[in-house]
């Protein structure tokens, strides 16, 4: 696949395991862990918060393990979108597919925007006289050159993403360092009075807010999914890329969370007014290594958050450019760059949407971004592509797959049970936000879409019913599928 030549007006696979592993970690880590550790100790109401990293860290490998057999099975460009599409097309059409990237085009973005306003509050700690103005300004500064950069062909992109992610391990392992040259026990295995009491009144909210802020963390595991039609030798590649981006990543929070907390008092970081809660690492470099070091390794942090949004915005780009080619989202969608083969009004349209959730986050609070996000995402995304899983390996059991789930069906029943809690819990951990109910709303406004755009296009339910038969571009799944299995064979 990586010496045939470019096909005419499509993606080129040009993105190999060590590139695609590194855009999952870089998506994941980015600025995550260094602004959300404090949200963590705040939600646990202690250093008990590494509980939080690691219910997450086995809320994602569980969906991770979804991805994997999916994205190998299926590796076209878009991820959930082509998954749904096979999966409930003789049910409801393409109501589903259109849905889930009517919400990819919000909580992609709004995953974006965290990092951006994580970026800012850093940035705080080299200049403490950044004022909100200044900073809002920043922070839009950083997304259009994230937008520029992407503005270019793939094989330009996997280079830079191969630096920024030795960046962003540098970074980590610098503060996992620094703690331990500092670390106390007592800092970090204190816990309070009944702070793993599971029958108190306060532990399931404060349990299932940690499992938000961990989950968060730990999201971009399925970023070369999206990116499935641009992958080298996918039926291998998508699942070692999840898997290992997981486990590599769940060592990396571990070793973070219990070293900060060993090093800076957890009541520091629930004071706003402190340091601490707004750049924990920063605070951690400065007491034991000094401020010197503190400076230096806050610039890694800065470039590890501006990695971070670059490759999310580079995988979430073409998930309605794949939609609209495939007839399932609005037609301008599908034109990609006419050199550098990108998709051009996916890329500028989630650049726009950044930059708003970007500003809501900085005149609210990050908290309430992350609760908003992962609603949005819950339903279309996380829970409907389980029991697509399921759905498929019951209509389809011939269908082409490299990778098969480990364990199943355990793995995608602990993520949809993990799923359901999240949303459940969500108003009650973003009391006044109703997060829920904006999330059901968008749904909504989404499915008026969903008519009006199949009214247009003459599709179900104006329209007739999907056939029962392959069409083309599940046909070219499959066939992309059986050629990714050859190349393993040989």
């Amino acid at each position: 696949m990586s010496g045939s030549p470019r096909p005419p007006g499509g993606f080129v696979r040009r993105v190999g395991p060590f590139q695609a592993t590194a855009i999952n970690m870089s998506q994941m880590c980015g600025i995550g862990p260094f602004v959300t550790i404090p949200l963590m100790v705040s939600a646990f109401g202690g250093p008990q918060a590494v509980l939080g990293f690691v219910a997450g860290a086995v809320l994602a490998l569980c969906d991770g393990l979804v991805w994997a057999e999916l994205g190998a099975a299926m590796p076209g460009s878009g991820g959930t979108y082509v998954y749904l599409r096979q999966a409930f097309r003789h049910r409801t059409g393409r109501l589903l597919p259109f849905l889930f990237v009517w919400t990819a085009m919000l909580f992609v973005p709004l995953i974006m925007s965290t990092g951006v306003v994580g970026f800012v509050q850093y940035l705080g700690y080299l200049a403490p006289g950044l004022g909100r103005t200044s900073g809002d300004l920043v922070g839009l500064g950083v997304i259009a050159l994230v937008v520029a950069l992407l503005w270019r062909g793939i094989e330009h992109i996997a280079r830079i993403t191969a630096v920024m992610w030795a960046v962003m391990i540098a970074s980590v392992l610098l503060v996992i360092a620094a703690a331990a040259t500092g670390f106390s026990p007592h800092l970090a295995f204190t816990y309070p009075g009944h702070a793993l009491d599971v029958t108190s009144g306060h532990f399931w909210p404060g349990f299932a807010a940690g499992l938000t802020i961990g989950i968060y963390d730990y999201l971009g595991y399925n970023t070369t999914a999206y990116m499935g039609a641009e992958i080298k030798d996918p039926g291998r590649t998508l699942p070692r890329s999840i898997v290992l981006s997981i486990l590599g990543i769940m060592a990396i929070y571990l070793l973070l969370q219990i070293g900060t907390l060993g090093v800076v008092d957890w009541h520091r970081m629930t004071d706003p007014h402190d340091i601490a809660s707004t750049s924990v690492a920063s605070a951690v470099l400065e007491r034991t290594w000094g401020r010197g070091a503190a400076d230096a390794v806050t610039v890694l942090i800065l470039v590890t958050a501006f990695a971070s949004v670059f490759t999310g915005l580079l995988g979430g780009s073409r998930v309605p450019c794949d939609a609209a080619r495939d007839r399932v989202f609005f037609r301008p969608y599908a034109r990609l760059h006419a050199r550098h083969r990108f998709p051009a009004l996916g890329l500028a349209t989630m650049g726009v949407i950044t930059a708003i959730g970007f500003l809501i986050g900085r005149h609210t609070d990050l908290a309430t971004l992350i609760q908003l996000l992962t609603t949005v995402m819950v339903i279309v995304q996380a829970l409907a592509q389980i029991i697509a899983l399921a759905v498929l390996r019951r209509r389809r059991p011939a269908l082409s797959r490299p990778y098969r789930m480990w364990l199943y069906p355990l793995p995608a029943v602990i993520a949809f049970t993990g799923w359901c809690v999240i949303y459940g819990y969500a108003d009650e951990n973003s009391p006044g936000r109703h997060p829920v109910e904006w999330s059901l709303a968008w749904l909504a406004l989404g499915c008026a879409a969903f008519l009006v755009w199949a009214r247009l296009e003459r599709a179900w339910p104006f329209g007739p019913q999907e056939a029962e038969e392959p069409d083309d571009a599940q046909k070219a799944t499959d066939r992309t599928a059986e050629e990714g299995t050859a190349l393993e064979a040989g």
